[in-house]
């Protein structure tokens, strides 16, 4: 099977990766000191819809807690399984955190929109793990969570 079929492109795929998901962490979240920032206000809002959300601020070195939970500095600190990582970073900023995601090895990784970095999804892919890319998870999980 060719690691291409690892990166998720079609709405009927990424739907049914949404409906299993649960435990998502949320890598350059953002604090509730910027709520008008994306960072912050699609991982609140997917905590709001049900999904545990597991704070991984990049600029907030010194911030404690965010949606009430506590901040973890790298995905491989995190205790337990991680269903999805969601990503907040720019595209050439991905390639510095691979080996943070490889060590954890998610079910999934997904790049909110605007995000596309073709080699590191060839990378997480042929690792065996799932990849979205460009796309916003609030809007797509909204749309998983109004039929469950």
């Amino acid at each position: 099977m060719s690691w291409k079929t690892s990166v998720l492109t079609s709405a009927e795929a990424i739907q049914e990766l949404l409906a299993e998901i649960q435990r998502v962490a949320v890598l350059g979240i953002r604090s509730e000191r910027f709520p008008h920032k994306p960072a912050f206000y699609v991982p609140a809002a997917l905590a709001r819809m049900g999904l545990e959300i597991i704070p991984v601020p990049v600029y907030e070195q010194h911030t404690s807690h965010i949606l009430g939970q506590p901040v973890y500095h790298r995905l491989a600190e995190i205790p337990g399984e991680i269903d999805l990582v969601d990503v907040f970073r720019r595209a050439e900023d991905i390639p510095g955190h691979l080996e943070d995601i490889l060590a954890k090895r998610p079910r999934a990784v997904w790049f909110q929109s605007g995000i596309r970095n073709d080699a590191a999804a060839e990378v997480l892919a042929r690792a065996g793990i799932t990849v979205v890319q460009d796309r916003c998870l609030m809007i797509d999980y909204r749309r998983v969570a109004m039929v469950r």
